[in-house]
């Protein structure tokens, strides 16, 4: 598995510290190896028996939401960490199986499962002067215990706390969330009914039309939905540095005559495009939606407005029967351990310098708190990176640059990005990446002490 090389500790900082690390999923690990990286000491709390996060089919601690022919929707080569390649026989958008392979194997490699304790909760995380007290249950004795540190890295991940909407009427039948559906059999024979036209619903839908008896799909105001392989390459490997550089306005125009070639027009499949342009949301990412639409095996309608008993009513006062509900609706943004007065969550934002630090709080961080136009593990590994500097004595801007910086980044998420809940952490792939790794290069011995401009 890979080619990575074992961990050399690297002290770049001026100190080394104790650490807490909420979740092994994938920001856990990278978050604890690039920490140990620093020569700093690292404590994880697991909720589940082993490593792995959303990416362990069935976890034991409750989140996953992986289901049996889940495989990434973005290729291999950027989904995986700098530092460890995944195997170049692997096909290029990898089996839920195959990323718990690699992370298992990223563990083993640098050695990384001696810092983590399973089977612990972590129940609160509060200041305790200038540190952090972390008190956590042993969900297997029932005991209870806290400890103080120097810095805490929250990276628990924010597909978890499932955002279940509320519709009038008493509808009979199952109502389930994405997170709870694992494989199509027992829905062979039934009427479902999906809400939700992200990269889950429309997996979840595709898969069902070849079992239910009928599939609707339910879709408030449509999506682009962009095909895996374009050209016969994926999708994901058309972009780069330099054409992320070109203006918005461009490469809209560039997307929209590759998709108009290789595609053809969406809303000739029977998928309604939403009224924002390319770009302005996330995508999803479908081979098969758009034809199995065009063939009759999945039905697009609008936003549901209420149940009756048996049906489902639309909007446009169209109905459907139905004997199950999906809803892929996402998630909230929850950190159940954190009082309020601390992180204020409003309308499923978080209010961080850089996606990562809050103000006014020295040494809690988040990593992987982002949902990028691309892959995460590389993004939150170089988060890691520079979290590990920062815990070590690394420089950052006063609180007031933060706070500015931080409206800034605001802004400008929302003059591109419509204004939706799943957009309050979305940020571009190679813009992002290169401006944390440019923090944390600048961090490095080679560079010298100071800080890169704030862009």
């Amino acid at each position: 598995m890979g080619n990575g090389c074992k961990r050399g500790i690297i002290p770049t900082m001026k100190k080394q510290a104790s650490v807490c690390v909420v979740g092994a999923g994938l920001s856990g690990l990278t978050s604890i190896k690039k920490l140990l990286d620093q020569g700093h000491t690292v404590t994880c709390f697991e909720i589940g028996s082993d490593l792995g996060g959303n990416w362990r089919y069935d976890n034991d601690n409750g989140r996953s939401a992986a289901y049996a022919s889940l495989h990434i929707d973005t290729s291999k080569k950027r989904f995986e960490f700098e530092d460890f390649p995944a195997p170049k026989q692997w096909d290029p958008y990898l089996h839920h199986t195959q990323v718990l392979e690699y992370l298992e194997s990223y563990a083993e490699t640098f050695e990384l499962r001696h810092t983590i304790r399973f089977r612990h909760k972590v129940m609160s995380i509060r200041r305790d002067d200038d540190r952090w007290l972390v008190e956590v249950t042993d969900i297997d004795s029932g005991g209870s215990s806290s400890d103080v540190y120097d810095a805490v890295v929250v990276a628990s991940g924010h597909h978890w706390d499932m955002n279940m909407p509320e519709h009038q009427g008493d509808f009979e039948g199952e109502v389930l969330h994405a997170q709870d559906y694992r494989t199509p059999d027992r829905f062979i024979g039934k009427n479902v009914v999906v809400v939700g036209l992200g990269n889950t619903g429309a997996d979840i839908a595709c898969e069902l039309s070849w079992h239910a008896t009928a599939v609707t799909l339910a879709a408030r105001s449509g999506a682009h939905v962009l095909p895996r392989y374009v050209l016969g390459r994926p999708l994901d490997t058309l972009s780069s540095r330099t054409s992320s550089k070109l203006p918005l306005a461009v490469q809209r125009v560039l997307y929209r005559s590759l998709l108009a070639v290789t595609r053809g027009s969406q809303t000739s499949y029977g998928v309604p495009t939403p009224d924002g342009p390319l770009l302005s949301e996330h995508p999803t990412v479908s081979q098969d939606l758009l034809r199995l639409v065009k063939d009759g095996q999945i039905t697009v309608l609008g936003d549901v407005s209420r149940f009756t008993e048996t049906d489902v009513v639309f909007v446009n006062g169209e109905s459907v029967p139905a004997d199950v509900v999906i809803y892929a609706t996402g998630y909230n943004i929850s950190f159940p351990f954190l009082p309020e007065e601390l992180i204020e969550v409003r309308d499923n934002r978080v209010d961080l310098y850089n996606m990562v630090v809050p103000v006014d709080l020295p040494g809690l961080y988040f990593v992987g708190l982002i949902q990028p136009v691309g892959a995460l593990p590389p993004l939150a590994e170089q988060q890691a990176r520079w979290v590990a500097q920062l815990v070590g004595g690394a420089p950052i801007p006063s609180a007031g640059e933060m706070r500015a910086e931080i409206v800034v980044a605001t802004f400008a998420r929302q003059q591109q990005y419509l204004d939706r809940p799943r957009h309050t952490i979305q940020v571009d792939y190679w813009p992002y990446l290169d401006h944390i790794r440019q923090l944390a290069d600048f961090n490095e011995p080679q560079h010298g002490a100071g800080m890169p401009p704030i862009v």
